[in-house]
């Protein structure tokens, strides 16, 4: 269907065209010739005569012209030079030369210098004339509709341009929207909304990197749990607003005790894990009493009153030239926490990780 309606647009641009008269501007010493192409052509052209090249370039200057019709022999200038000048300066103007000559030098120097559409000898028939005006009128009108539609289809390829990188820049930003939504949404998903710390899906991506690195570089590592000592009172005397006040300032102070190698991720409602690489059994036991006692000699204030906590910590930790996985460690320090809450609270215990020995 597009190719059918731009053939029709062609077939009406040239229709439009050649229903109005192409003009021909005739250049002629003689005044008797003058009129006598005046009468031959102006049923079928509009007709412009002018005796001299200079009132012809007074014409051209004045207005546009189809054609240039002139004699060879011109006073004070020849013909083929006032068409090399329409060649340069109107080149859209097609150009004919009328001779009574038919010497080969004069069809060489017309169509070297001044690129004559046609040649016409005298003297001429009235049929043939026309025919040949015609002929060339017919071209002109075609190379304009041929120019016509060029001009529309780069009009139509820079409006498709402009509307591709419109549609590409809108894509680019709706593709930097999606990535900064799915980069929002992943870090929800590995995120703890109350204390902005990695939740058990973030710390598992945690142990994950960590465990590679020391499989590349071995070293000791330790794991930490961290239990706060009777939560559930400060949940009943304070509510969950005050519970939610304690876990907050509570993760402020650990992650001031911490170093920044170390990682702390909330696991539970009161219970947190710390991820120590590069800590042997002295590192871990000296982390857990630092943690323990900052948070013991702290104090929060909610609602105007005052609140005091401890922390049980069960450590994990295994020397560099041990395979262990994070399970193990896992198990290790549950065990030990059990055991410092047994111990009454508010204390660490560090178990060293012995793996199985097979037979």
């Amino acid at each position: 269907m597009e190719l059918v309606s731009r053939r029709s647009r062609q077939r009406g641009v040239v229709m439009n065209v050649t229903r109005h008269k192409s003009s021909v501007l005739v250049v002629d010493d003689d005044p008797h010739v003058l009129e006598l192409l005046r009468v031959q052509l102006e049923g079928e052209f509009e007709v412009l005569l002018a005796e001299t090249a200079d009132q012809a370039r007074e014409i051209l200057a004045s207005r546009s012209v189809d054609m240039v019709l002139t004699d060879l022999q011109l006073p004070g200038e020849s013909g083929l030079s006032l068409l090399e000048w329409v060649r340069r300066t109107m080149p859209r103007t097609s150009r004919l030369l009328l001779t009574g000559t038919a010497r080969l030098e004069d069809a060489i120097d017309a169509i070297n210098q001044a690129q004559v559409h046609r040649l016409i000898l005298k003297p001429w028939r009235r049929e043939d004339l026309v025919q040949a005006l015609q002929a060339v009128a017919r071209n002109l009108v075609m190379e304009r509709s041929h120019e016509q539609l060029l001009e529309q289809l780069r009009q139509l390829n820079q409006e498709l341009e402009r509307r591709v990188e419109e549609r590409t820049q809108q894509l680019q930003a709706v593709l930097e929207e999606l990535r900064k939504k799915n980069h929002f949404l992943e870090k929800v998903a590995i995120t703890d909304p109350l204390t902005g710390l990695p939740n058990r899906r973030g710390l598992e991506m945690i142990i994950r990197k960590e465990l590679l690195r020391r499989q590349r570089q071995p070293q000791p590592f330790a794991l930490l749990l961290v239990d706060i000592d009777h939560f559930k009172q400060i949940n009943s005397e304070y509510l969950h607003p005050g519970g939610d006040h304690v876990l907050v300032w509570l993760t402020g102070i650990m992650q001031q005790s911490i170093r920044g190698s170390d990682s702390l991720a909330r696991i539970g409602g009161e219970e947190f894990l710390i991820v120590a690489p590069n800590t042997d059994l002295f590192g871990a036991e000296v982390l857990a009493e630092r943690l323990r006692t900052r948070v013991a000699d702290a104090e929060t204030f909610y609602n105007g009153r005052p609140i005091h906590v401890t922390v049980s910590i069960g450590a994990a930790v295994a020397d560099a030239e041990t395979v262990v996985s994070y399970n193990e460690l896992h198990e290790l320090a549950a065990a030990a926490l059990r055991q410092a809450k047994e111990n009454g609270r508010n204390c660490s215990v560090i178990r060293y990780f012995q793996p199985p020995i097979t037979v």
